[in-house]
């Protein structure tokens, strides 16, 4: 922390209102300011989504500039656009519920049995309006007989959700 931070001032706590002064007293020229790592692994993204050489990845509803979030991909791997051909790995954004089950029928069915669905949806903190959290992913995911099996922040706008359906509806 201190290599990151190295203006800070660091106290333990019996001296905190002794170093709480001492730190307002004194303002740095160049403050350090760290890149927020909140959510975020440091890996890139198409390690996180579990994309693997040769796979099938398929983008419903992705931004436009979804193509430079991603990053660059594992040799061989197919993007499309719809949900026409089985696919290993599905992201499907939605910004409302009713978007999400709207969507969700026609990505399940290209989805390859072992596959991983994410869903995604706005983080409060976009700014963009949305009625999906979590929870509510998780709610019609299980409907669907898909459970959820972790999180992954795609980007500052974009948290997702990943899928897979139950081993007994496979």
């Amino acid at each position: 922390m201190r290599e990151q931070i190295p203006d800070a001032t660091f106290t333990p706590w019996s001296r905190i209102a002794i170093a709480l002064r001492g730190a307002r007293s004194v303002q740095p020229k160049d403050p350090v300011v760290p890149r927020s790592t909140s959510g975020y692994s440091g890996k890139p993204l198409p390690q996180k989504l579990g994309v693997k050489p040769g796979t099938r990845l398929t983008l419903l509803g992705a931004p436009k500039d979804f193509a430079t979030t991603l990053g660059t991909l594992p040799e061989d791997v197919v993007v499309t656009t719809r949900a026409t051909a089985l696919a290993e790995t599905i992201v499907l954004f939605a910004k409302e519920r009713a978007a999400l089950e709207k969507k969700l029928p026609a990505a399940l069915r290209s989805l390859a049995d072992k596959g991983a669905l994410w869903a995604a949806w706005p983080k409060k903190a976009s700014g963009v309006a949305t009625d999906l959290v979590e929870d509510v992913i998780r709610e019609v995911a299980f409907a669907h007989g898909l459970v959820d099996v972790k999180v992954c922040a795609v980007d500052a706008t974009w948290s997702s959700l990943c899928l897979r359906r139950r081993v007994s509806v496979r």
